[in-house]
């Protein structure tokens, strides 16, 4: 039973996180993993661009900065392993002609806007955009 102030999960929409723009692309990352890591629920809404992280190779070749330790891959990958949920926007794949077979393991499912907006209209759910 959830507390009267209690999220019920959270939505994470990459609408602005692209592979062209590698500075903007770990933090949303880590605040999965965090809340994921707290057991709250968290799914991770891949749209426009930000859908090519789902084709193999190319999150693991992207850093935030030559300074961070880790590949925006691994980032992406450790949410995915704290609970997050990743799921790639059908007409973003349509539109960057990326193949729905052929995504990284880690991408648990298919949706988009249908989806991202059911939990944003959904009281007990937050939602987060980057």
């Amino acid at each position: 039973m959830l507390e009267p102030n209690e999220a019920a999960g959270i939505a994470i929409l990459l609408w602005a996180a692209e592979p062209e723009a590698p500075h903007r692309l770990v933090t949303p990352f880590f605040h999965a993993a965090a809340a994921a890591a707290m057991d709250t629920p968290v799914e991770i809404y891949f749209t426009a661009r930000s859908v090519h992280l789902l084709v193999p190779g190319v999150a693991d070749g992207l850093r935030a900065s030559p300074h961070h330790d880790k590949t925006v891959g691994q980032a992406l990958r450790e949410a995915g392993e704290h609970g997050a949920r990743l799921v790639a926007c059908t007409d973003a794949l349509h539109a960057q002609g990326i193949d729905p077979d052929h995504l990284i393991p880690e991408c648990t499912g298919l949706g988009g806007a249908v989806q991202f907006m059911a939990r944003a209209s959904d009281l007990r759910w937050r939602t987060l955009v980057y």
